[in-house]
């Protein structure tokens, strides 16, 4: 199935899911980056810095700041304000293994 797709097609598809990640995350700022790093071994910063590496790839200037303000609707400094809450002792425990998952 994959092999009948035409590239633009492809690509234009994979657009549209990112950008439905995108506004998912961003309807549900209760799922906290931690818990995700935990479950899943990404987060909104993940996807951040991979918009900003996918854009200097394209020769576009868009510094990390920049794709976080992109992914999180806002920046960054007043999505932390609004959403995220403190860590656990726990919570931190598990990132420290999933951190060394996500990034081989």
């Amino acid at each position: 199935m994959k092999d009948e797709i035409d590239e633009n097609t492809r690509k234009e598809i994979e657009a549209q899911v990112f950008r439905k990640l995108v506004d998912h995350l961003r309807a549900y700022p209760e799922v906290q980056n931690l818990d995700m790093m935990n479950l899943a071994y990404f987060c909104r910063n993940c996807l951040s810095k991979w918009y900003a590496g996918a854009a200097a790839e394209a020769g576009v200037k868009l510094d990390y700041e920049q794709a976080r303000e992109i992914v999180y609707g806002m920046p960054y400094a007043e999505y932390k304000q609004r959403h995220q809450r403190e860590a656990t002792p726990e919570q931190l425990e598990k990132y420290a293994v999933a951190e060394k998952k996500a990034t081989p």
